[in-house]
């Protein structure tokens, strides 16, 4: 890590020290530090000075030393009046500099702010107990820094500001008073289910925020058989708070037979409001939609603390888009939750509005013509709970698990030939139903510890996974068995599950994936797209390309530390030549080292710069280029490859053979595995059924230049997206930049 990056103490962040600066003393501070950097003598003065920053920061980032701080005032005071002492140390040195006075002058105003913070904090805390108590139980406002850490950020481990408080309702009915009371307190709000959103969006980015935190609104009907408005046949229903985990509601619909289709991947943690507000869908989007097509109706407390319902009418029980009009009631209540607000609004949406034309899913129109709380990450609204429909199960299911070993962009066309083969419902599908479509690529499959079905000695390049279903067991039989030879045609092999612990051990690996991120600390940039399936080959193509090159310049990173170690004093292990000295033990053989990664670098260089010339343009093209044309097509087939085992390791153990020159060796181990953890990749699994791509980089979150490599590629991937024709479907990290911009007191739900 650059240095200039990390000068502050006590930063374990992935803030740099740029970020931290601007945000305790401004950007002129940071101008100002930036002009006097080149007039550094011995450095003392910068050193206090950022002491001073670091102790700042790391209290502001610590909600523990903050509660130790608060309840001694006399800590309090021998803190701040050591920040002072330093800066005026800083003060006697800094010889008239008018620059370093200026700085100074910030700094003691951050210092006092500092200070004053302290004492703010108590009062509004008093003010806040006495406010809150008047709604809900005294324990379920919480202040302390156990409360205020589990709720600094969501599955995406980002973190901008610990909230100021965190709020536990106990009932439905006391979110609306505790809303208003936070309004009254002037505190941003908050909305948090499981905490299992990649969004970004339970992200407090305002230090006076309350968390509202609904696990505990978490009754569960049973399963009630109801005439829909607009209907006029009873259809199978179940009614859910906000709290309820998605596993429960799965469970309660299958103990009657029956079947919950929001299925997203976090289900054993997520929780209803986030599934709403989220419009999650999961592998049984292919078949029933998300949950918007399966909501019957909902509640919500608005951004003014009072109450709204929404309806659906004339219900098509399946896929939104599949209708010409869907029609919603909406009707707004007062405070207590009864007395209405004017008349029930009926809002028209036109079907075709809902997705883009060719995508199973699209959630990147927020707005949806006005219609409230679904899809909009809470920022207009915290849903309190919400009634689904339930469908049908059928009598018979197969699982089917197709291991693809050939090119991923040959194997790729499969989800279009196996989607088409049932929407024709035409030959071996004509009386089956494909309830579940999951696809995931090779480094998820390394990731999961993957264990290869087929009996071949490699690890496939692709894996799909799907849940055939009907009331005829022979139409079933015959679908699955369809679906397998569609995949010996792309070089798959297929394997099918009849009994329910069969298929279930199918699905495992799905539910396994967050293990992406085992290689950093759990931390993912999410990019998640919507891809038309016929363009779903490009897609994992182009990102196969980005992570050929981020793999490059990570290699060529490795030659850079390598190449700096070797110039420097090397490491001996000295039995009884010690005398000779290090230079007679060791020869030539640094400048053979050097040489060697020289020559390493020309080739694997020459390799990132000419990622689309014609293969056969290569100084060391292969003897079997297959039918590869260009240099990328030959690197994906693993024709051309930079090892690091091949190219450089084995070459350095002959060269350093002999116990003397272990700790070289094992210096030189320790210098890939330091720079292989920063090595930037990305993973794709998805919802294959609707071509809703889950498009993860995980990243070390206290390492800069690796999360700004990550944002980079994002970048690179959006714009492949829409190239494609695809969208932004607004379930990733980076949407915490819309939620920063359209909330007031209010801010995105998950």
């Amino acid at each position: 890590m650059n240095a200039r990056l990390r000068e502050i103490p006590y930063n374990y962040t992935s803030f740099s020290d740029r970020e931290i600066v601007i945000r305790i003393l401004g950007h002129e501070a940071w101008d100002i530090i930036n002009t006097l950097r080149d007039e550094r003598r011995t450095g003392r003065s910068a050193r206090m000075l950022y002491e001073v920053l670091g102790d700042i920061w790391v209290i502001n980032r610590n909600p523990y030393l903050q509660d130790d701080l608060l309840g001694n005032s006399a800590r309090r005071s021998a803190l701040v009046g050591a920040l002072h002492h330093r800066l005026n140390e800083i003060e006697q040195r800094r010889q008239n500099n008018e620059a370093v006075k200026r700085l100074l002058e910030l700094a003691h105003a951050a210092v006092t702010e500092f200070e004053a913070e302290f004492e703010a904090t108590l009062q509004l805390r008093r003010r806040a107990q006495r406010v809150l108590s008047r709604h809900t139980r005294r324990d379920n406002i919480q202040f302390d820094g156990l409360a205020r850490v589990s709720h600094v950020t969501d599955a995406t481990d980002w973190r901008v500001e610990y909230p100021f408080v965190v709020l536990h309702p106990d009932t439905e009915d006391e979110v609306a008073p505790l809303v208003r009371a936070c309004i009254e307190l002037g505190l941003t709000m908050i909305p948090r289910g499981g905490g299992t959103g990649y969004t970004g969006g339970a992200v407090p980015l305002d230090k006076r925020a309350a968390v509202i935190n609904t696990e505990k609104l978490d009754k569960l009907s049973p399963v009630e058989t109801l005439t829909l408005p607009g209907l006029d046949q009873p259809y199978a229903t179940i009614h859910c708070g906000a709290g309820v985990v998605t596993r429960r509601v799965m469970e309660a619909a299958e103990a009657n037979k029956l079947v919950f289709a929001v299925d997203p991947t976090s289900a054993d943690a997520s929780c209803i409001g986030g599934n709403v507000s989220m419009n999650a869908g999961g592998k049984k989007a292919v078949m029933w939609g998300t949950a918007l097509d399966n909501l019957a109706s909902w509640k919500m407390v608005t951004p003014d603390g009072l109450w709204m319902v929404v309806e659906r009418l004339d219900h098509n029980l399946g896929k939104i888009h599949d209708i010409e009009m869907a029609r919603f009631r909406i009707s707004r209540f007062g405070a207590d939750g009864k007395t209405p607000h004017g008349e029930p609004e009926i809002l028209s949406i036109p079907g075709g509005k809902f997705r883009k034309t060719g995508l199973g899913k699209d959630v990147t129109d927020k707005f949806l013509s006005g219609l409230p709380g679904i899809q909009k990450e809470g920022c207009d609204g915290i849903i309190t709970s919400a009634r689904f429909i339930l469908h049908r199960e059928y009598k018979f299911t197969r699982t089917v698990c197709l291991e693809f070993f050939g090119q991923v962009r040959e194997a790729v066309p499969a989800i279009v030939e196996i989607t088409d083969l049932f929407k024709n419902h035409s030959g071996p599908a004509a009386q089956a139903f494909l309830a579940g479509l999951e696809h995931l690529d090779e480094r998820y499959l390394k990731a999961v510890g993957y264990a290869t079905k087929a009996k071949r000695g490699t690890r496939p390049k692709m894996v799909l996974v799907a849940d055939v279903s009907s009331d005829d067991e022979n139409a079933v039989a015959q679908a699955a068995s369809e679906i397998v030879r569609l995949a010996n045609l792309r070089h798959g092999e297929g394997f099918i599950a009849v009994s329910a612990e069969a298929r279930k051990k199918f699905w495992l690996d799905r539910a396994r994936t967050a293990a992406i991120a085992k290689h950093t600390n759990a931390f993912k940039v999410n990019e998640d797209v919507v891809i038309p399936l016929p363009r779903m080959g490009d897609y994992c193509d182009g990102i196969e390309r980005i992570n050929i090159e981020l793999s490059l310049r990570n290699k060529l990173k490795l030659l850079d530390a390598l190449d700096e170690f070797f110039g420097g004093e090397l490491p001996l292990y000295y039995q009884d030549d010690a005398q000779l000295g290090d230079a007679e033990l060791l020869g030539n053989r640094p400048q053979l080292a050097r040489e060697l990664l020289k020559e390493v670098r020309s080739r694997w260089q020459w390799l990132l710069d000419n990622l689309d010339a014609p293969v056969a343009t290569c100084p060391f093209v292969p003897a079997d280029t297959q039918d590869a044309k260009t240099v990328f097509d030959a690197v994906q087939r693993h024709l051309l490859r930079a090892s690091w085992k091949r190219e450089i390791r084995e070459p350095l153990r002959h060269m350093f053979s002999g116990s003397t020159y272990q700790p070289i060796l094992d210096r030189c181990t320790a210098l890939h595995q330091a720079v292989l953890k920063s090595r930037v990749f990305v993973a794709l699994h998805m919802h294959a059924g609707d071509g809703n791509v889950h498009t993860n980089i995980p990243v070390n979150s206290d390492d800069y230049a690796m999360l700004q490599q990550a944002y980079a590629a994002v970048d690179r991937i959006m714009q492949l997206a829409k190239d494609l024709g695809g969208v932004i479907s607004g379930e990733r990290s980076e949407e915490r930049r819309v939620g920063k911009e359209c909330r007031s007191r209010w801010s995105p739900y998950h």
